[in-house]
């Protein structure tokens, strides 16, 4: 994505919204070249506008969340792009780096099957023929646009993978990774206890908080793939924890 769109994605986490007019000053191009700037954003579901505005979607929800530090989030799902070969069935949890890395998938065309308790990444990739997606059952959180409860649990069982990609809300020493959201973390077990080895994508920022759920992950081997500047005190903590930590470039 081009550094102009960037620096739009920061505007509006900054100020949630703004008039288009202004944008186009403060970024010194025409008004005709933001608001094709805007149409391409709006078309990835990461803003929307309304009456000359620009406005950020609600954190509360995906779309809002994808827009957050967005370039850093697409370089974590780059990494772990990697760790996917062709003809795999993997696991993904819902959440903004998990949506970023199947598309990646998509974009490049790879050949592989989701396995996933979201309908927002299920959507996201529903016009790529390569990327098969198939979505677990259960109960519909609106603004997350994810499946958990106890059916999720029930359509898991059906499937054994390598790897489960999921998100994480923070970090704490004591605990581990957490959510914030009961259902949601229990939704990340339900699908870990099918998976041999469970890959956290999460930005460094994540490491100085903490949810209020542990995701209590037990003995599985985790790897979490963040962003360089997560500080040494993170680093000497996910050493102790026996978490592998790989830093995308």
């Amino acid at each position: 994505m081009p550094s102009r769109t960037n620096r739009i994605l920061e505007i509006l986490t900054e100020r949630e919204r703004v008039e288009v007019s202004a944008l186009a000053e403060e970024l010194g191009v025409s008004q005709v070249t933001m608001r094709k700037d805007l149409t391409e954003l709006e078309r990835r579901g990461l803003i929307r506008r309304e009456h000359g505005f620009a406005v950020l979607r609600s954190s509360d929800n995906v779309e809002g969340r994808l827009a957050y530090h967005y370039e850093e989030k697409r370089r974590i799902a780059r990494r772990a792009a990697d760790l996917v070969r062709d003809g795999d069935t993997v696991m993904v949890e819902s959440g903004s780096c998990c949506a970023l890395l199947v598309a990646e998938l998509a974009a490049a065309e790879r050949d592989v099957t989701v396995v996933t308790n979201s309908a927002f990444i299920a959507s996201y990739v529903r016009d790529c023929p390569s990327v098969q997606t198939i979505l677990l059952g259960g109960i519909y959180q609106k603004d997350s646009q994810v499946m958990v409860g106890p059916m999720v649990r029930q359509c898991a069982e059906g499937f054994f993978v390598d790897l489960l990609f999921a998100g994480t809300d923070g970090y704490s020493a004591r605990t581990g990774f957490t959510n914030s959201d009961q259902m949601r973390a229990q939704a990340v077990r339900d699908m870990a206890e099918h998976a041999e080895r469970v890959v956290v994508l999460t930005e460094s920022e994540k490491f100085s908080r903490h949810g209020t759920v542990p995701l209590s992950l037990g003995d599985k081997s985790v790897t979490v793939i963040t962003d360089p500047h997560v500080s040494e005190e993170a680093r000497a903590e996910l050493e102790r924890a026996g978490v592998e930590l790989v830093c995308a470039s």
